[in-house]
């Protein structure tokens, strides 16, 4: 299911194209050229002084890192994700050989934006996630302190979205996009006075 954004002015389609679906396809795989694709593409986002504080756990649905991964999520989220036919958390490393990497977790975004927007370069979508449990990432994964897990990322191919079984989850699927309009998004002179 396709549902571009509605702009005001033409944009990279990419960018219209990309939103974030919960449905789906559970038979659909990722291979391994698409994931490194995904991973490239988030390696060569910008981050500052290139401290490139941005790494990913990688879960390929079938392996053991898919099921940790998953374990994670919260209820919500483990509801839909299940289907997904890759699973990442987005971690973001705080300190390096000169001390404290600033702007880490902006860092870990624009990484995990590429790596979305390579996603929809693919023909596949991503879901961002805020719902899961950084602690029990941090002890599936023994990870060390100064790496701290921020996002997770679903990544697959799109289903219908009856696949959602739930009413409400498959009119939220359907539902319109919206954005803040313009005028209410970007200021000058004073914060309120719009830019556009």
């Amino acid at each position: 299911m396709r549902k571009p954004a509605v702009t005001s002015v033409p944009i990279a389609p990419i960018l219209t194209e990309r939103w974030s679906p919960r449905a789906y396809d559970e038979s659909a795989v990722v291979t391994p050229d698409q994931v490194r694709a995904l991973l490239e593409a988030a390696r060569w986002a910008p981050s500052f002084g290139n401290t490139q504080p941005a790494r990913y756990l990688v879960g390929v649905r079938g392996t053991p890192s898919f099921d940790a991964i998953l374990a994670t999520l919260n209820s919500g989220n483990r509801a839909w994700a299940h289907r997904a036919s890759l699973l990442l958390i987005g971690v973001m490393v705080t300190t390096n050989e000169k001390g404290s990497v600033p702007y880490a977790e902006y860092g870990l975004g624009l990484a995990s934006e590429n790596l979305v927007l390579q996603a929809v370069e693919l023909g596949l979508i991503a879901h961002q996630m805020a719902g899961f449990s950084p602690d029990a990432v941090q002890a599936a994964f023994s990870l060390p302190e100064d790496a701290v897990p921020k996002v997770a990322i679903a990544v697959g191919s799109p289903a219908a979205a009856e696949v959602l079984e739930e009413d409400w989850r498959i009119e939220r699927e359907k539902a319109d996009r919206a954005r803040l309009p313009l005028e209410e998004f970007a200021f000058t002179e004073q914060w309120g006075k719009p830019a556009l």
